[in-house]
C-alpha cells in the first residue's frame, strides 16, 4: 500500500490543480491557461523523474503554449485585418483588448469590438463600416478562443499519450 502523504503525491496534486486551472484559464479571463497547464505538466514530469514525459514532449508542449499566447494577442486584429480594417482599427482592437482586461468577461468580449469600431470610425467616418470591422474583430477573437481551447486539448492528449504509452 502506498503512502498518500509522500512528496510525490503532493507534487501530482499540485500538478493536477495547475492543469485544471489552466483548462479553466483557456475560457476565463485573467488566467494564463496554457502556461498553467504546461507548469502542471512539467511538475508531473519532474515528480516522476522525466521517465514518461521527456524533453521532446515538453518542447512540443512549449511550442503549443507559445502558439496559444500569440493567438491571444493577434486573433482579433487578424479578423479585422482580413476584412480590410484601417491601421487605426487594428490599434483600436489592441487597445480595446488591453483595456477590456479590466472589465472582466464583458470587457474581454466587448473591448476589442469597441476599440476596432472606434478606430475605424476615426479613420473613415463611416459608422456602418466601423460596425462591420468591429464585428470582424469580435469574430476573430471567438475563432481564436476556439483555437486556444483546441490547443489546450491537444496539449492534454500529447501529455497523456507520453505518460501512458
Amino acid at each position: 500500500m502506498t503512502d498518500l502523504a509522500t512528496p510525490e503525491s503532493l507534487y501530482y496534486l499540485i500538478a493536477a490543480l495547475l492543469v485544471l486551472g489552466g483548462l479553466a484559464g483557456t475560457i476565463l479571463p485573467l488566467l494564463p491557461g496554457t502556461p498553467l497547464m504546461l507548469g502542471g505538466m512539467l511538475l508531473a514530469a519532474w515528480a516522476e523523474g522525466f521517465q514518461r514525459v521527456g524533453a521532446i514532449t515538453l518542447v512540443i508542449l512549449g511550442v503549443l503554449v507559445i502558439a496559444s499566447l500569440v493567438l491571444d494577442y493577434v486573433a482579433g486584429a487578424l479578423g479585422a485585418k482580413k476584412y480590410g480594417a484601417s491601421k487605426e482599427a487594428l490599434w483600436g482592437s489592441v487597445i480595446g483588448s488591453v483595456l477590456g482586461l479590466f472589465g472582466g468577461l464583458p470587457g474581454l468580449l466587448l473591448g476589442p469590438f469597441v476599440g476596432a469600431a472606434l478606430g475605424e470610425y476615426y479613420a473613415r467616418r463611416d459608422l456602418e463600416r466601423a460596425g462591420q470591422i468591429g464585428f470582424a474583430t469580435w469574430l476573430g477573437l471567438i475563432l481564436g478562443a476556439v483555437a486556444k481551447v483546441a490547443i489546450a486539448l491537444a496539449m492534454l492528449g500529447i501529455f497523456a499519450f507520453a505518460w501512458f504509452f
